[in-house]
């Protein structure tokens, strides 16, 4: 049989880097900013707007008005009816004024009505742009990988049947030409198992070991960044709350006059949006990191497992054509 050669081309390479990996990238994250824009369109259909606290001067007059209007009958019956006529007059135009004045006021009141969409956007600012672009990341990055690691693209079966069916006909040249053309984890593994043959069996299956090992490490490199994602959901969150906490205390400190609650109230909230979208960042990407670490636990060991398997038949069957001869 003819020796192999060694594996120093680039294909045999753990995760080799081709423009197919960059396509399905760009349109995880066109995929991921859909998913955000249409979030955010259903809180904004859902939610109701906000209103701006209107003034009370016209509810007052219209009060006192009603009040005044109300009294006018008792006094008539017990004043003259010449008295009654003055008093009635009285009370119409007050009442009038103060329907007037409400009508004036309206168009101001719906002039200050703010949507919730826009006051999500205003109370995200900069802070929020970071944590949305990083969700977006965090969106392309999860389904990049539900697309890759997996047991059908690392160990496929139809491979195995395939390189089966050669070895069963002593076709050795056929095999390792199939192995070194399949991008699969186990021809990479397999690929590494023959070229050490000559060595021993023992050092063949050693060499693939390792080599699995650092397949493992580059797996785990692409996920590692699930578990950073999670790690500064909160803390960029724990920045905006210093933020809006900051923003409201200095309206409460540089007050010198009565201190509108607006004001105060829009940094708490704003603090607390920030915090939940922080939270709402790091919570996915520390489950999906579990998922996906589990995951390349178990495709290594399958891979692991199939490679040495089908290498000891392999160099077992070499071993009895060389005895038998």
């Amino acid at each position: 049989m003819n020796q192999p050669e060694k594996y120093t081309n680039e294909s045999n390479r753990p995760f080799p880097s081709t423009a197919r990996g960059l396509i399905r990238t760009a349109v995880a994250g066109i995929v991921g900013l859909c998913l955000a824009k249409l979030v955010l369109c259903v809180l904004t259909v859902t939610m109701p707007t906000r209103f701006e606290p209107t003034s009370s001067v016209p509810l007052m007059r219209t009060s006192v008005a009603q009040e005044v209007a109300a009294d006018a009958p008792a006094d008539a019956a017990a004043a003259p009816a010449g008295e009654a006529a003055p008093a009635a007059a009285a009370v119409a135009p007050a009442d009038a004024a103060a329907k007037d004045a409400s009508k004036a006021k309206a168009p101001e009141t719906k002039a200050k009505t703010k949507s919730y969409f826009t006051w999500f956007i205003e109370s995200s600012g900069l802070i929020g742009l970071l944590i949305l672009t990083l969700s977006i990341l965090f969106v392309a990055r999860v389904c990049q990988l539900f697309v890759e690691y997996r047991i059908e693209i690392a160990v496929p079966h139809a491979l195995l049947d395939r390189i089966q069916n050669h070895l069963a006909q002593s076709e050795y040249r056929e095999v390792y030409q199939i192995l070194q053309n399949d991008p699969s984890i186990l021809a990479k593994l397999l690929v590494v198992g023959i070229t050490e043959l000559p060595a021993g069996k023992d050092q063949a299956r050693d060499t693939m070991e390792r080599y699995a090992e650092s397949l493992q490490v580059d797996m785990e490199k692409r996920i590692s960044l699930l578990s950073v994602l999670g790690t500064l959901g909160p803390m960029i969150g724990l920045l905006g709350t210093l933020k809006g906490m900051i923003a409201s205390f200095s309206v409460i400190a540089m007050s010198d006059t009565q201190m509108k609650a607006s004001e105060v109230a829009g940094g708490i909230s704003e603090a607390l949006l920030l915090t939940f979208e922080g939270v709402g960042l790091s919570v996915p990407a520390i489950w999906f990191y579990s998922v996906f670490r589990n995951r390349v636990m178990t495709i290594m060991t399958t891979a692991s497992y199939e490679a040495d398997r089908f290498l000891r038949q392999f160099a077992d069957q070499i071993n009895q054509q060389q005895t038998g001869q």
